[in-house]
């Protein structure tokens, strides 16, 4: 009788033996998916992919990108929600995050749907015009269009944060501009640079080129602070607009449930890239500052935006279909 219990205790640790390793697998043991809802060489597209390129390295898993375009951001903000909440999908996002619910009716909730993990970058907005305006500042700029009616036209990407920002400048200058719709910044791109289209809202890791070779003239920028790129471009504040203080981010988000540990564990991979030199040097290339942080921090941060970006949609009286 003694025997057979010790037999079947012996059999019992076997299998639970067995199947420790499975029980008790270290985060990750398999790849990362990072779901990215832009087009596929857009800004945000090539953050994600260097992010992804140095946070796998310290994972010693491989991380895939998995561009999901369509509906704005909410074809792969949605997928990214209703994934596993096991680490294994994670969504790369930007301000979309907060201001597609403020323009429509989204099928998320940004704070309900994810658990926030790290943010990643932070930019501005810059309001730029072409140099061959007869202006050298945003008060001449101004002055111009209103001596000019319906002669100054903005490119804009419909259901874009840079469309607020260019409708929100519009009611607080007066100045007399006509927005054209563009289906993309890259678009818009070869008017604007052929004298077609007068007026841009781009963030400087995607212009700071042309300016430096006078392309492009930034009449302001939207930081709290002037931009160490371009320190004579005054910011939103200095001339006279305070309102347009405003941020572009990146951030990585979990669908909500996501368990607390593999969140830490992800939160301090991403920190540990961002403050790499590499990382550093190939962010300073592409004009863009790293923001680094707990995911509590992000958690404050998202709900912080989202009435700062929702009274914007309200103020302009745009919504998106």
């Amino acid at each position: 009788m003694i025997a057979g219990r010790t037999f079947a205790a012996a059999a019992l640790a076997l299998v639970l033996g067995a199947n420790a390793p499975t029980l008790a697998q270290p985060y990750p043991s398999k790849v990362v998916k990072v779901i990215v809802p832009f087009t596929p060489g857009s800004p945000n597209d090539v953050m994600a992919r260097l992010l992804v390129q140095h946070v796998q390295t310290r994972l010693g898993q491989p991380l895939i990108v998995d561009n999901r375009v369509g509906g704005g951001t909410s074809i792969g903000v949605k997928a990214a929600a209703t994934a596993a909440p096991d680490g294994y999908t994670l969504l790369f996002i930007s301000s979309a995050l907060v201001i597609d619910p403020a323009m429509k009716k989204a099928d998320y909730d940004p704070t309900q749907d994810f658990v926030p993990v790290a943010t990643v970058t932070t930019t501005s907005w810059l309001l730029a015009v072409s140099p061959s305006l007869p202006v050298k500042t945003m008060q001449e700029f101004v002055a111009y269009t209103k001596a000019n009616p319906g002669k100054v036209t903005l490119a804009y990407t419909q259901g874009t944060a840079a469309v607020l920002v260019g409708e929100r400048f519009r009611q607080l200058s007066g100045a007399d501009i006509v927005a054209v719709p563009y289906k993309g910044g890259a678009a818009a791109m070869p008017d604007f640079l052929g004298g077609r289209i007068q007026m841009l809202i781009p963030t400087p890791s995607t212009t700071l080129p042309l300016i430096r070779e006078g392309k492009m003239l930034p009449l302001a920028i939207t930081s709290a602070e002037r931009s160490p790129d371009l320190p004579d471009v005054p910011t939103a504040r200095e001339v006279g607009m305070p309102e347009l203080t405003l941020d572009f981010w990146n951030g990585v988000l979990a669908p909500a449930g996501t368990p607390p540990e593999i969140v830490a564990r992800l939160n301090e991979a991403i920190n540990d890239s961002l403050r790499s030199p590499e990382m550093k040097s190939s962010m300073s290339k592409l004009g863009l500052d790293a923001k680094i942080g707990s995911p509590q921090d992000f958690t404050r941060f998202i709900a912080e935006e989202i009435p700062r970006w929702t009274e914007i949609v309200k103020a302009v009286g745009m919504k998106a279909e």
